[in-house]
């Protein structure tokens, strides 16, 4: 099972795709009448809805962070910790910047 192993690049990947389900999983419940076009476009118009999407969206990695602490996986947890905080950075940067 992918719980029982400890690796920093698996951590990495984890905390890749973990997020984006998590986006998949906003959409669907806030805006699922829409295309996922339409979703996209107006994201990007309304910044306030990143703040949203992005708290939803990591809390996935965060579920998955304590996880990975619980069992003493520490290098696992710390690529999806790194992983995390880089989303966490571009979203600010999405937000105040563009």
């Amino acid at each position: 099972m992918i719980l029982t192993k400890d690796n920093f690049k698996l951590g990495l990947v984890v905390g890749i795709f973990a997020p984006l389900l998590g986006m998949f999983g906003f959409y669907f419940w806030k805006f699922s009448t829409y295309p996922l076009k339409d979703f996209v476009l107006y994201l990007v118009e309304a910044k306030s809805l990143i703040t949203a999407m992005v708290t939803f969206s990591l809390m996935a990695n965060a579920i998955l962070f304590t996880l990975y602490i619980n069992t003493h996986k520490d290098k696992t947890a710390k690529g999806i910790f790194l992983v995390t905080m880089v989303y966490a950075i571009a979203a600010l940067i999405m937000k105040f910047v563009f």
